[in-house]
């Protein structure tokens, strides 16, 4: 005879997991265990590039994906981006709320900056806000949302047949010396 699943206030049946205590004296499955990095490899960057299309939304996409690399950025640090944060002449962008609210200046190549181009002349018709913005509708101009940004790399990952997972470049430890916290 098999136990009867829990069932909530509505009575509805519920996971076993939900119940407290279920998970208790259990060993976690991924507890110790360590993975690697696994980062893009260039190959499949370029491929996702030339995927993205011509017109305003793979401008923008190119853009985005040149900073994410070639800066080593996260997602968000470069949605907050400004048109003023970047200094092509110096190969700099300037991240104001990095991670831990930490401000800092990342380099970027010539490359990466002839990538944004398209899109930097393209945005100069826009409403003023954040450098990656929304293109239509009403919200044109705002900012453009970490999940929706992540669900576009997708989707052109897979257009390109990229199979491995396509989301922020950042590798740990690539682009920076990591300092312990007791040094600073």
């Amino acid at each position: 005879m098999s136990a009867s699943a829990p069932l909530d206030s509505l009575g509805r049946r519920r996971s076993p997991a939900a119940v407290p205590g279920y998970l208790t004296g259990r060993r976690l499955r991924s507890k110790g265990r360590r993975y690697p990095p696994d980062p893009r490899r260039t190959e499949e960057i370029i491929a996702v590039m030339r995927c993205c299309g011509d017109g305003l939304h793979g401008d923008r996409a190119r853009g985005l994906i040149a900073v994410l690399w070639r800066a080593g950025l996260r997602i968000q640090e470069a949605l907050d981006l400004g048109e003023l944060d970047l200094g092509a002449r110096r190969g700099s962008v300037l991240v104001r709320s990095g991670k831990g609210g930490r401000r800092r200046e990342v380099g970027m190549d010539n490359w990466g900056f002839e990538q944004l181009e398209p899109w930097l002349r393209a945005r100069e018709r826009m409403p003023v806000g954040p450098l990656f913005c929304v293109i239509d509708g009403r919200t044109c101009g705002r900012a453009w949302y970490a999940s929706a940004v992540r669900a576009a790399l997708r989707r052109r990952a897979a257009r390109a047949g990229v199979r491995r997972r396509f989301a922020p470049f950042r590798v740990p430890g690539h682009y920076e010396e990591k300092t312990p916290r007791h040094a600073r």
